[in-house]
């Protein structure tokens, strides 16, 4: 099991007490854009997918933010396989 799949199955188990940066190596190892221009949220997107997602980068992160997040990298996998 690989790091981003540990991560994504302990937010999972529990969508509390995350920050910005893990879930920005998340993005990152699965192909998802990051648009933060100096502004205290940051947008994840991919191109495939219709909805973004936009994540205070204040911390922790709530879990509703997560849950969304979580469907997101749901909806790049499903693309990818």
């Amino acid at each position: 099991m690989n790091k981003r799949t540990k991560i994504l199955e302990a937010m999972r188990n529990s969508p509390r007490d995350w920050r910005i940066e893990e879930l920005l190596s998340v993005a990152a190892q699965i192909g998802l854009e990051c648009r933060n221009h100096g502004g205290s949220h940051h947008v994840f997107s991919h191109s495939g997918v219709e909805n973004d997602v936009s994540v205070p980068a204040h911390r922790p992160i709530k879990p509703v933010y997560i849950r969304q997040f979580l469907n997101l990298v749901d909806s790049v996998k499903e693309l990818q396989s």
